[in-house]
């Protein structure tokens, strides 16, 4: 299948990638008519889904990004996004680069590769702890197993049924990040995988908050049969 997807720059604006949920949190305060923009339901629920609006910060510059059914929600409000509040400073924006594309959303009979932008958040504390404990190649299959179910719940989050198998290969480090202040290891570095995926999608947990975003490399590893 073929997914749409939108991508805002704020090309002006630098935040940091501890900003993102300020950026977040004032654009959905702003137009909180918006489900996909922040995800909370009636009666303090959260809608549990892969997020359809994902805002980023690379190299300092903040965006947003919208899939499916994101891309009309985008298309609402971009004109009307004209600052942020960043804690107490408030940053006018001046200039916003807009990209729209189509691309494809498949299995593939050819190996991809893609390098992680931010860091993926594969494991919690705990199954952190036991993923330590095992060798360096149950690591890395465990890794592997992983990023296939991030892909498959991210297709069945966007409504593309997987009915062929899906192998991948990582070589990846673990890295210190943190998630709403608490201490994390995420993982950086590269990964191939028989699935085209649109550059700047998250994979992994809290992809709506920036982590695990990737985008396409030209190398290739094999995958294992």
């Amino acid at each position: 299948m073929n997914l749409r997807t939108m991508k805002i720059s704020f090309t002006d604006n630098r935040i940091g990638q501890g900003d993102i949920p300020k950026m977040r949190g004032y654009i959905s305060h702003t137009f909180p008519q918006y489900t996909e923009l922040h995800h909370h339901l009636e009666g303090d629920k959260l809608l549990y889904q892969y997020p359809h609006i994902q805002y980023k910060v690379l190299s300092n510059i903040p965006m947003v990004i919208g899939i499916d059914s994101g891309v009309e929600v985008l298309k609402s409000i971009y004109d009307k996004i004209d600052e942020f509040k960043i804690g107490c400073e408030i940053q006018i924006i001046f200039e916003k680069q807009i990209i729209v594309r189509n691309e494809e959303f498949v299995v593939s009979d050819k190996t991809k590769g893609y390098t992680f932008l931010t860091p993926w958040l594969a494991l919690n504390q705990e199954n952190y702890n036991k993923w330590n404990t095992l060798s360096n190649h149950e690591k890395q299959e465990r890794l592997n197993r992983i990023l296939i179910g991030n892909i498959l719940s991210m297709a069945k989050g966007l409504r593309y049924v997987v009915t062929e198998e899906i192998k991948a290969e990582m070589d990846v480090r673990p890295v210190l990040t943190k998630l709403k202040g608490v201490p994390m290891v995420g993982f950086l570095g590269r990964f191939c995988v028989n699935f085209a995926i649109p550059d700047y999608l998250g994979l992994g947990k809290s992809v709506s908050r920036g982590f695990g975003t990737i985008k396409k490399g030209s190398f290739v590893f094999r995958l294992q049969s």
